[in-house]
């Protein structure tokens, strides 16, 4: 056992160091112990340095890593529930797909780490002092202050982080996309210039916390606090609100969809400049460009938007029954509540569209011929779509890519899905039957029961 000298502000202290054949004998009788076998012992590393050192996939819950240095640790898929890791540095470490449920993470260092996939539910971020015995036996803080968690460009794209204690934290330019703050506590946490894509943070305490320049496009924030909570400069296209109070939230300069009416065109004008854009191949008319305009609860049935661009519209409630939609692009578009029942949406782009709720009976989705091409087809493209209680009945949607989607609790009777991408997609409670899944790719689909 070598000595790794303190670095900072510690007062001098020095941490264990183990080898590798060190670590895992010691990993070995943890497991014995937390199996309840004879011969077992609690891991405790305690001001260990640990760096480098690999932990992956083993089972580390109740451990005490208090202190611990585990600078680029590879602790991938290891089993952390309810450890002590107060005032660790885990510095660039691994945790992809790490059980951290319940674990304690108070004044943890996870700048620059990959917790991608991790499990945090009700995990401790909030901000700690870690203590230690002198020479004298009193107990002394290393460092002259409490430590305030750093997740400072961590990536923790999907992780769950439900009912997690995070107030205070320091999450600057960090990677939370399609992440699961749902009811987490981030009271004055800073978010800055972090990308929340598809974040959950429904039933958050977001008070004073601060999201200036960061991205929360498509984020669900329905039921947050806000209270002096600052989006500014924000990108909050997509991002859905519901009934929030919004109190007394700045949101100054932040990017935010603007309605139909404030523009200087009627829809009228709008819908026959693009027909003949359509008709003349893009020699006359123009285009229509309906990227972050809010046209909710619009009539727009049976008009022609084909190749129209809608990313990042708000079409809530809108009527779009029997619309033709032919390769639009409506990535990240508002469409809960929509009624697309009968649309033609061939070869369209609803990538991260959320469509909860919306009614889509009977519409075509599946692949459209490329102009002047005789056997190339353009399929619909509908990553990581929200179709949560949608009603999708008799739907064509053959060949659309739908890799992680969720179909939760949707009504696909007698949908034809043959030959779609429905990798991870989320079919849980949803209502197949009737539906035709045949040659379709269901690696890491969940919720198949037709």
């Amino acid at each position: 056992m070598t000595r790794t000298p303190s670095l900072g502000d510690d007062g001098g202290f020095e941490w264990k160091r183990l080898a590798q054949q060190e670590l895992d004998r010691a990993l070995d009788l943890h497991e014995q112990f937390v199996g309840g076998r004879m011969g077992g012992q609690r891991a405790n590393f305690l001001l260990h340095d640990l760096s480098y050192l690999d932990f992956s996939g083993r089972d580390l819950s109740n451990a005490d890593l208090s202190g611990a240095r585990l600078h680029h640790a590879v602790l991938e898929g290891a089993t952390l529930r309810a450890a002590s890791l107060f005032g660790a540095d885990l510095t660039q470490a691994n945790l992809r797909g790490a059980d951290l449920t319940r674990t304690d993470l108070r004044g943890v260092h996870l700048r620059g780490a990959d917790l991608t996939n991790a499990n945090m539910v009700e995990c401790d971020l909030r901000d700690g002092l870690l203590m230690r015995p002198d020479k004298k036996g009193n107990l002394v803080g290393i460092g002259q202050h409490a430590r305030t968690t750093d997740l400072g460009s961590a990536i923790l794209a999907r992780a769950d982080l439900s009912n997690a204690k995070m107030s205070n934290a320091f999450i600057v330019q960090t990677d939370l996309t399609d992440c699961i703050l749902r009811n987490v506590k981030l009271v004055r946490a800073d978010l800055s210039n972090s990308n929340l894509t598809g974040s959950i943070l429904e039933g958050a305490d977001l008070t004073e916390a601060t999201f200036d320049g960061a991205v929360l496009h498509g984020a669900i924030l329905i039921g947050a606090i806000l209270s002096e909570t600052s989006f500014a400069g924000a990108d909050l296209a997509g991002a859905v609100f519901g009934t929030v109070d919004y109190g007394s939230a700045s949101f100054q300069n932040a990017l935010k969809p603007v309605h139909f009416d404030t523009l200087d065109i009627t829809l009228q004008t709008l819908v026959r400049q693009h027909v003949d854009w359509i008709r003349t191949a893009g020699k006359k008319g123009r285009r229509a460009n309906l990227t972050r305009i809010d046209l909710s609860g619009m009539k727009l049935a049976e008009l022609n938007f084909s190749a129209a661009a809608f990313e990042f519209a708000v079409l809530a409630r809108t009527d779009l029954q029997k619309c033709e939609l032919l390769m639009a692009d409506m990535g990240f578009a508002d469409l809960r509540g929509a009624d697309l029942s009968r649309a033609d949406l061939r070869g369209v782009n609803l990538k991260r569209a959320n469509l909860t709720g919306a009614r889509l009976v009977a519409a075509k989705m599946n692949p459209v011929p490329i102009f002047g091409a005789v056997t190339q087809f353009w399929t619909s493209q509908l990553e990581h779509a929200k179709f949560v209680e949608a009603d999708l009945s008799g739907i064509d949607m053959r060949k659309v890519v739908a890799r992680s989607a969720s179909f939760v609790k949707a009504v696909l009777r007698n949908a034809d899905l043959s030959g779609a991408d429905l990798q991870d997609a989320d079919f849980t409670e949803a209502d197949l039957r009737g539906a035709n899944l045949e040659g379709c790719d269901l690696r890491g689909a969940i919720g198949i029961r037709q």
